[in-house]
């Protein structure tokens, strides 16, 4: 099972990296979204950056969809970026079996299943939250 969930990581990412890479410069140049400059950061960042930001955004909501898009606008090498992305899919997906495996049965879970959903999402939150009320200070 680990190996076929890693798999479909490994491939989302990928395609989701090619979007950024072939799609993503253009299309925000052209309606103004960003700066050509910030693009450049962007390029700066994942140069320096995008191997851990590759497996740090695996267990990071949203982030997780946005980040190999933004290292292929970025223009992160692909074999360095796959390499961070297979690492990172494997690990993920063989932690959150075996998280979900032993959480899962524990009788208060079971139980209370939907209350537990709901607080792993406004967990998973408050680092960005965190992040982004410490910015704005």
């Amino acid at each position: 099972m680990v190996i076929y969930l890693s798999l479909a990581a490994i491939l989302g990412d990928s395609v989701n990296y090619a979007l950024g890479k072939y799609l993503g410069k253009e299309v925000f140049l052209k309606r103004h979204w960003v700066r050509e400059e910030n693009i450049e950061k962007t390029k700066d960042f994942f140069e320096r950056h995008g191997g851990k930001t590759i497996i740090i955004a695996r267990f990071v909501p949203v982030i997780r969809s946005f980040a190999p898009f933004v290292a292929g606008i970025g223009r992160m090498n692909y074999v360095r970026f796959l390499t961070f992305n297979i690492i990172g899919a494997i690990f993920w997906t063989a932690s959150m079996l075996t998280l979900g495996y032993y959480f899962g049965a524990i009788p208060f879970v079971k139980n209370n299943l939907s209350i537990m959903i709901i607080a792993i999402i406004i967990i998973s939150w408050i680092p960005i939250l965190w992040t982004w009320i410490k910015n704005k200070k």
